[in-house]
């Protein structure tokens, strides 16, 4: 009997041995669970001229950041790949490769042309999907549309409880605003399959764009300890409950959290989530008027010095942008504008002038110049999703506006940026701002 994947398409080895530990390592690396290099490693050891496997284990290795090796590994895959594989197998392999030697707009393109043909290849229906994914990162302001698009065109083609399917679909429509549909595909997905690191975070999101925050809460502090904390993203759930806290102005739950699970010290996640979680976490502290502990700022900063030094990745440009504010290090911000500027004028910046304003509107911030700050980011409020990330992610520019009206005595526009909010998402932190400005 032919060999084949989870969805019966045929795979190039005649080893059931290596399809089926392919099969499993597919499922671990879109669960981002535990053991998918080992899986992966067992499939080709069963058959080393395996090209899917070679392939999925550089998929691997791009998330982790190890380019290198993901280089060389799909350069393995696609030479195999041209002696003994597929059309799909070959278009598959070729989409990876735009991915890992960083050409996103060709990556894009291959893969929606790829699942016009071939739907269910959920590898490469992974890649434009969720925060991070090639829409999140094109630089389009319809990005969230474009993933619900994507997802519905091709549902007839998925079994009723694909977990995976469910689980990405209901992101997908979560964060472009049907909240109570994401809600419900998302928590079915995690009912299905639990060992699911994507799963937790999506059903995170969507209950965090539904103002649930203490089912959030539950959630993740039932699931978190089941996740081994070398796992990809065991951080960054941390830090979707660290997020939690400070909506109840708990301080000291918020800091516990971050110390325990998300600081640079106890993170073992990759670079973007930990730069991008610490800078965020402590900015809204302090927007939010706290106090941020005296070592904190200087301590995500000196982690953040290893990486992201070229600018022209928006989402991390705007979180070094964040670290540079908050320790007071205009040089490096002003340097980094400036070079995002060039990039603007030069058409090589796809999320276009957005970028270089928030550096600006950060440092406005910080220096206490909030009228300034506001100038900048209101005319900015529909431009923001073009840096990519969730919804949760980027609320913190919304945020950093709102307390510079608020601080800037423009007590109408805070007011009715608070009442649009609260129709959107409830959240105790805004009912008490907005109570405040009833008082004054």
């Amino acid at each position: 009997m032919a060999c084949v994947d989870r969805y019966n398409m045929p795979l190039s080895t005649a080893s059931e041995v290596a399809a089926e530990r392919y099969r499993a390592g597919v499922d671990l690396l879109l669960s981002l669970w535990t053991g998918i290099a080992e899986t992966l490693d067992e499939a080709i050891a069963a058959d080393p001229d395996f090209a899917m496997a070679h392939a999925a284990r550089a998929r691997f290795h791009a998330i982790r950041a190890e380019i290198a090796d993901a280089k060389a590994r799909i350069a393995k895959a696609q030479a195999l790949v041209q002696a003994r594989g597929t059309e799909r197998e070959r278009s598959h392999i070729q989409t990876l490769s735009y991915v890992i030697n960083g050409e996103p707009a060709k990556a894009l393109a291959n893969a929606l042309q790829h699942l016009d043909q071939w739907p269910l290849d959920i590898l490469i229906m992974s890649l434009p999907l969720g925060a991070f994914g090639l829409f999140a990162f094109s630089g389009m302001a319809d990005h969230d549309q474009a993933r619900v698009e994507l997802c519905d065109r091709h549902a007839r083609h998925f079994p009723e409880d694909d977990w995976w399917f469910l689980n990405y679909r209901g992101w997908a429509h979560g964060e472009n605003g049907d909240v109570s549909l994401g809600r419900a595909l998302t928590q079915r997905s995690l009912e299905l399959r639990r060992n699911n690191v994507n799963g937790v975070h999506a059903v995170a999101h969507v209950l965090y764009e539904a103002g649930a925050n203490d089912e959030a809460g539950a959630v993740i502090k039932g699931w978190l300890p089941g996740y081994d904390r070398s796992g990809t993203l065991h951080n960054h759930i941390a830090w979707h409950g660290a997020l939690i806290a400070p909506e109840r102005d708990d301080l000291e739950g918020a800091l516990g959290m971050y110390a325990e699970h998300v600081a640079p010290a106890v993170a073992t996640g990759l670079p973007i989530n930990v730069i991008s979680d610490t800078s965020s976490f402590l900015w809204r502290l302090q927007a939010y008027g706290h106090t941020v502990p005296a070592g904190l700022w200087e301590e995500a900063a000196q982690y953040a010095a290893s990486y992201f030094q070229q600018p022209g990745f928006p989402f991390a440009d705007f979180h070094m942008a964040l670290l540079a504010a908050a320790t007071g290090n205009q040089a490096a911000l002003e340097q980094r504008a400036a070079v995002l500027n060039t990039l603007v004028n030069d058409g090589k910046l796809k999320a276009g002038p957005v970028v270089p304003a928030l550096c600006h509107a950060v440092m406005a911030f910080a220096e206490g110049h909030y009228t300034d700050c506001a100038r900048i980011l209101e005319p900015l409020a529909h431009e923001v999703v073009r840096i990519g990330g969730s919804g949760a992610q980027r609320e913190i520019v919304q945020d950093t506006l709102l307390v510079s009206l608020m601080r800037a005595g423009e007590a109408e526009k805070a007011r009715a940026l608070l009442d649009q909010r609260l129709h959107r998402r409830p959240s105790p932190r805004d009912s008490r701002w907005l109570a405040s400005l009833a008082a004054h």
